[in-house]
């Protein structure tokens, strides 16, 4: 019983959004948090910090700090991170808030980057 509220929550929040507002929210999304890390790299000094964006994949290396990996799953209608603190997340839009929120714990994508990379880095970053 409760998989298929799971699967019913899913499908409706899914339908919500059309395919193309979501990869154009995704992809302003990627975009955003590629130029503002670029931007805190410039701004620490971390061997081994590396950004890479290419197939619907962003790729933040922390040296020995860890990866991140943020990529878009369109079936879905998400963004998928693995984060090196917390691992794997998938973010659903939420249209109330006009943000990516974790359904699990209703964790916000931008509060957790800004958190763990402050916490890896040792620099805060603000990305909304």
């Amino acid at each position: 019983m409760m998989v298929s509220k799971v699967l019913l929550q899913r499908r409706l929040f899914s339908s919500l959004l059309q395919e193309a507002e979501f990869h154009r929210l995704a992809e302003s999304t990627i975009q955003g948090l590629q130029e503002k890390f670029e931007d805190y790299g410039d701004s620490i000094e971390l061997d081994g910090f590396d950004i890479d964006y290419g197939n619907d994949v962003l790729t933040v290396k922390l040296g020995e700090l860890g990866t991140y990996v943020l990529n878009k799953q369109t079936p879905n209608r998400q963004l998928w991170l693995s984060s090196p603190v917390s691992g794997p997340s998938r973010f659903d839009w939420d249209q109330d808030t006009k943000a990516w929120i974790y359904r699990r714990n209703k964790a916000k994508l931008y509060k957790i980057l800004e958190d763990e990379l402050e916490q890896l880095c040792g620099k805060p970053i603000v990305l909304s």
